[in-house]
């Protein structure tokens, strides 16, 4: 049963929404339009404002959901952490959509959210204030993320979630690392 609401998870995460988004707004492919990440701060640029917001809550909710689903089910702990990253490795690599994704950071907020929400809640003012006046999701992001694990202490959270709050946003930096990578070799290989 575990195993299976893991793979809900991943099946979750693997929606492509912006994809979905791009093709039904745009009649094109996300993937083809600017930086060709397949997320909400692509959406935002290529299909507006409305679009890339909507597209931020429905990916944070697949990682909301697949959280709320493994608690139904009663899972163990370390299926119910499974099925979370499940849920951020199906956004960043989803089969439906030749495994080309988008970076994770709206289902990890959705899914840490639905594991640790006061720390998300305290750091959610100054993470939206930073996006509102910087202009800079990553910043945002940073902001958000690096403090988590800190704040996590603070308040007396179990150190299996702080661990948790570390290691998946380290999940993002590594898909963004990688998609940041292949965009420079692309951009070095077509001068």
């Amino acid at each position: 049963m575990s195993w299976l609401i893991v793979l809900l998870g991943y099946f979750l995460g693997a929606i492509p929404t912006a994809y979905i988004a791009g093709r039904w707004l745009k009649g094109g492919d996300i993937r083809q339009m600017g930086d060709g990440n397949m997320g909400a701060r692509n959406a935002f640029h290529e299909l507006g404002a409305k679009a890339g917001i909507s597209i931020f809550f429905i990916d944070a909710g697949k990682g909301v959901l697949a959280i709320f689903i493994a608690q139904l089910a009663s899972l163990p702990q370390a299926a119910l952490l499974l099925t979370g990253v499940a849920a951020v490795v199906g956004h960043n690599w989803p089969i439906f959509s030749g495994f080309r994704g988008g970076r994770g950071e709206a289902t990890t907020i959705g899914v840490l959210l639905a594991l640790i929400t006061q720390p998300m809640l305290i750091l959610a003012g100054p993470a939206l204030a930073t996006l509102l006046i910087k202009k800079n999701v990553t910043l945002a992001s940073c902001v958000l993320f690096i403090p988590l694990p800190l704040v996590c202490w603070w308040l007396g959270v179990p150190g299996v979630f702080v661990a948790y709050s570390m290691g998946l946003p380290c999940l993002v930096g590594f898909t963004h690392f990688l998609r940041t990578r292949r965009s420079a070799r692309v951009e070095v290989s077509n001068p």
